[in-house]
């Protein structure tokens, strides 16, 4: 059994798809390179058919942990078994997506593969994607949890030398979202979806700063595309706790559309700005043994709420933020980030900082934009207050202590997380301005 086919005159998703979704932005219609997302309940059972349907090659490895390989991979490899030789590869529980398993990976798969299948979330999904892209291969993406945003994204997130990096890859030809499966994930990984979805608004206030006072690209579309699905889940969250399948359906669409929003911008900019710096700069500087880590979105639920704090704080003012020169050095990242990454979060810093003139340039431009940013930004943010309560109606984590941080990890954050992208954001305003806000 699977969803009834969408009308693309009705539905965002599938007329993207189709190639027939109005830009709202004003360019030609938004298009996608992945053929085929799927929303349904049983995919397994007709996955040959679905892959045939695409002309995809027989060849086939099906990538799964432990973990996913019972809830869905088995079962997979099984239904593609009829259609051609099938290299199951399991491995362990919890797998990280770094360098050395990609390379594992790469030296393990058969040579004449035609097929990546992944079945898991983030970590088995990022994976898949590079694989298939460095080895030019078709790549199936199976959703086993609702956890996480990049399915459908051409981005995949790889540790490298204990950095975390977004890296350009392609999108799935794929992806196969099994609301089913979905909802018989553990609380957890839900919990994580819904902190990864929470992002959008500090995320897009972030973009649009960076765009009204650095002139720097902005897009409305990949907003405007999960739009009415975000509105839906962000309204009764706990639903999706209950089993609810309607809850669950908007959760999986929220996820994939907000990856299909960033393969359209070209890269993550829609979905991870200061939020995601804060999250990835714990994991820099207070790393933990990856069974035990906190999930990616339990970190973005609880980054986004000190992110929507402290652009709350910003935007409260009626004047803006007076500029000073930036005082921070190659020495201070060093000091803390180490000799081995501190050289390359500076690379990434300095095309942000700003001499003395540069700083009373952007007061005068932040004084000239200052009414029009705060209503631009008050039509597309959520109130901090609001976001707290929709995680605490599903029993997300909402404080850096439920995650085991400290103050101190905290308000390091604030200060050196801006260091590992060049992206703007609300983050480098408060470090440049001559009396930082409190959140």
């Amino acid at each position: 059994m699977t969803a009834p086919r969408a009308d693309p005159d009705l539905d965002p998703l599938a007329a993207l798809l189709a190639g027939r979704l109005a830009d709202p932005d004003g360019g030609p219609p938004l298009t996608t390179s992945i053929r085929a997302i799927v929303i349904g309940d049983h995919l397994a059972d007709d996955a040959a058919a679905r892959l045939d349907a695409l002309g995809l090659g027989r060849r086939m490895a099906v990538l799964a942990d432990v973990d996913t390989a019972a809830a869905l991979g088995d079962r997979v490899a099984r239904a593609l078994a009829g259609r051609g030789p099938v290299q199951a590869v399991t491995l362990g529980r919890r797998p990280h997506a770094d360098d050395d398993t990609a390379a594992r990976l790469d030296a393990t798969i058969d040579a004449g593969t035609d097929v990546v299948v992944s079945v898991g979330s983030g970590t088995l999904t990022d994976l898949g994607k590079l694989l298939a892209f460095r080895r030019g291969l078709a790549h199936v993406a199976f959703a086993t949890a609702p956890s996480m945003n990049g399915y459908a994204s051409v981005a995949a997130s790889i540790t490298s030398a204990g950095l975390k990096r977004s890296l350009r890859v392609a999108a799935p030809t794929m992806v196969l979202l099994d609301t089913a499966v979905l909802a018989a994930a553990p609380a957890r990984l839900i919990r994580a979806g819904l902190g990864d979805s929470l992002c959008r608004p500090t995320a897009q206030t972030d973009w649009l700063l960076a765009h009204r006072l650095l002139d720097r690209p902005y897009r409305t579309a990949p907003f405007a595309l999960l739009a009415a699905d975000e509105a839906a889940l962000f309204a009764e969250p706990a639903a999706l706790l209950a089993g609810d399948r309607a809850a669950m359906r908007h959760l999986a669409r929220t996820l994939v559309l907000s990856g299909c929003g960033m393969t359209i911008c070209g890269g993550s900019y829609p979905a991870s700005q200061g939020e995601h710096l804060l999250s990835h700069h714990v994991e820099a500087v207070a790393p933990v043994a990856h069974d035990q880590a906190p999930l990616h979105g339990e970190q973005i639920a609880v980054t986004t709420l000190t992110m929507a704090r402290l652009q709350h704080a910003i935007l409260a003012a009626d004047r803006p933020p007076r500029l000073r020169a930036s005082t921070i050095t190659p020495a201070d990242l060093i000091a803390h980030f180490g000799a081995d990454r501190g050289p390359a979060c500076w690379r990434e810093l300095v095309p942000k900082l700003v001499d003395h003139a540069g700083a009373e340039a952007r007061t005068a431009r932040l004084a000239a934009i200052w009414d029009d940013l705060r209503a631009a930004i008050a039509a597309i943010a959520i109130d901090p207050t609001r976001l707290r309560a929709i995680l605490v109606a599903a029993g997300a984590p909402t404080a850096p202590a439920d995650l085991g941080w400290s103050p101190r990890l905290v308000d390091d954050g604030l200060r050196f997380a801006r260091a590992l992208r060049d992206r703007y954001t609300f983050l480098d305003l408060a470090a440049d301005a001559q009396q930082p806000p409190h959140g």
